[in-house]
């Protein structure tokens, strides 16, 4: 009886299969000829995502067995057991880690990919990384996507709904998402200036110090069966306790083993040290074993070729990424300056529109001086006519009375009572008669006051003006060409005030010309990157210090915080390290320390 035949089966007759790939932050499809090999595969999605480092990636995939595989660039893809799907998916991820990211990693999209898979593995606790260093790390990834941090537009719980932090730190504290946002942005807002390219590094260079990372983990056992794991890394092989994947309890370099070999489960490596017992390991899964050795080769050849010059391909990609990251810089710092000019003409700008606001208000009171003294001017001259209009009539009313006196005296008087009469009359004439060239001369000298008070009411007027004419002259703005004649009100000034302005712009400086031949390199730009190169390292040894301390003050501030029962195993051992002053590297040298042949022994023993 034939078996039955599978839901579905890719007809070999077709030409081509499609085929999906994945990086972290793309989908890509692609249709594959039958016959296409793994290689085929490989360099068409490199061609594709711009990549030429590709010695550090490879096509991981899910087999028609569930087992996760990479894909062989030698053999075709059709038969290497992909599982018959209308689609074949794979992963596009970094195989091999470097041993110095900084140094190693030259294009940016190598950079981006590490960054995308290291920062997963973090998150999904694939990585252990310590709370403090995870604050750390979240910062660099918002200043990797959001750029700088800006108080206008920063919005609180902003990053409280972003991934940023391990479930496990999560959980272990009692901290709200909005505590734990606020220590991100104390180090985010810190990142200003920072580009993406350059906080993805930092991410990565904080990432490549903790224990975990870079590192294949493979249950195995030695010779009396004790449950132990082979962490195959760029340096070498890591043999590790079943309960501590943090701390090495013994390592062999790539530069002391000459050469791997399986036998069903059973690995042999064979020493430089030809007086050095072989290395032998047991494997739990005989389909494990060609990951196995897959990465250990890889891993040998990169640990070899970083310890020769640099091919010309190497070289032409540092010299092309020194070129770019010069041309970058130096954009950046014109642009910077731009920035710079930019926000200080702004605030001369609006420091201007404040004075020119001071002296609209200075005129309008200046004016309104000047209206009053001429109201005041008027006044005065008004009772100026006034009173010699009085005086004139007194003057008149006076010599009216004296031809009535010199009428009475040439009159006859009849009868002495007449006479007395006369002379009561001719008295009270006279006394009005003194009385009224008084009253004419009080009413003269006020005349006469009044106007002296108008001379000056005029000579007041005229010195107003002439303020007013010195004050423009003086306070007028040498660039003031660049405000807007415009009230705060946005009516226009004056047609006269605007003329007096125009006139005091001819000697004025003009502002500095605006900054163009931005691809430009100068020597002195050159000069000035090649000493912020040298200067890098320093600084950096200074900035980790600096950052060490702040990773401290952090643990101590969330110390107390800690929910004890929550921590979980590899906590508790990293808090032993950190009481015992051990770090990755200290801990790699300690292990490293003695002859191939002892710890081959210790190994045995373990």
């Amino acid at each position: 009886m034939k078996d039955k035949m599978p839901p579905f089966r890719r007809k070999k007759s077709g030409k081509s299969f499609p085929v999906k790939v994945y990086t972290l932050d793309a989908e890509l499809e692609f249709n594959l000829e039958w016959r296409a090999t793994g290689r085929d595969l490989f360099d068409l999605v490199c061609r594709t995502i711009g990549l030429r480092e590709t010695w550090y990636f490879g096509l991981q995939y899910e087999d028609s067995k569930g087992f996760i595989s990479w894909l062989k660039l030698d053999k075709k893809v059709q038969d290497q057991g992909i599982s018959q799907q209308p689609t074949t998916s794979f992963m596009f991820l970094g195989k091999f880690y470097p041993e110095d990211v900084a140094e190693e990693l030259v294009q940016e999209v190598t950079q981006h990919l590490f960054f995308l898979q290291v920062k997963q593995a973090i998150l999904s606790m694939d990585i252990y990384c310590p709370p403090e260093a995870s604050v750390l790390l979240a910062s660099y990834a918002v200043q990797a996507k959001y750029g700088d941090y800006d108080d206008a537009t920063y919005k609180p719980g902003m990053l409280a709904s972003e991934d940023l932090l391990p479930q496990r730190v999560i959980d272990q504290y009692q901290m709200t998402p909005e505590m734990w946002e606020d220590r991100i942005k104390i180090w985010y807002a810190d990142h200003r200036g920072m580009s993406r390219d350059e906080a993805e590094m930092e991410y990565l260079k904080i990432a490549q110090d903790l224990d975990m990372y870079g590192v294949n983990y493979f249950p195995i056992s030695n010779k009396k069966d004790t449950e132990l794991w082979l962490g195959v890394t760029a340096l070498g092989l890591n043999i590790y306790e079943k309960e501590n994947k943090l701390t090495p309890k013994t390592t062999f370099t790539w530069s002391e083993i000459r050469h791997i070999s399986f036998d069903d489960k059973k690995f042999i490596i064979k020493p430089v040290e030809k007086s050095s017992p072989n290395f032998v390991f047991f494997s739990q899964k005989v389909r494990m074993n060609k990951l196995i050795l897959d990465l250990c080769i890889g891993n040998h050849d990169l640990f070899m070729r970083r310890r020769k010059p640099d091919s010309m391909e190497v070289q032409q990609m540092k010299a092309q990424a020194k070129e770019e990251k010069s041309r970058r810089q130096i954009e950046r710092n014109k642009l910077a300056r731009e920035k710079q000019l930019r926000e200080a003409a702004e605030r001369e700008k609006a420091a201007m529109e404040q004075r020119l606001m001071q002296y609209q208000e200075e005129i309008r009171l200046a004016n309104e001086a000047l209206r009053r003294s001429e109201e005041t001017a008027d006044l005065l001259a008004e009772k100026s006519r006034v009173a010699e209009e009085e005086a004139m009539l007194l003057s008149q009313k006076a010599a009216e009375a004296e031809q009535e006196i010199t009428r009475l005296r040439l009159g006859a008087m009849k009868t002495e009572e007449e006479k007395v009469h006369l002379e009561r009359k001719t008295r009270e004439a006279e006394l009005l008669t003194a009385r009224l060239v008084d009253e004419s001369e009080r009413r003269a000298a006020e005349a006469d006051r009044l106007k002296d008070e108008l001379l000056r009411a005029r000579l007041a007027e005229k010195q107003a003006k002439e303020k007013l004419l010195e004050f423009l002259s003086r306070n007028a703005y040498n660039s003031i060409s660049s405000v807007p004649n415009l009230y705060p009100s946005g009516q226009v000034l004056p047609s006269e005030l605007q003329a007096d302005l125009r006139s005091l712009q001819l000697d004025s400086e003009p502002l500095p010309a605006d900054l163009t031949a931005y691809d430009l390199i100068t020597d002195g730009d050159m000069e000035q990157l090649s000493l912020e190169i040298e200067k890098e390292r320093v600084e950096y040894l200074e900035k980790s210090k600096h950052l060490q301390d702040q990773l401290r003050e952090l643990r101590s501030e969330i110390e107390v915080l800690k929910v004890g029962e929550k921590q979980s195993e590899l906590d508790q051992l990293h808090d032993e390290q950190v009481r015992l002053g051990e770090t990755k590297y200290s801990t790699l040298r300690k292990v490293k320390s003695g002859s191939t042949k002892a710890r081959v022994a210790f190994f045995e023993e373990l």
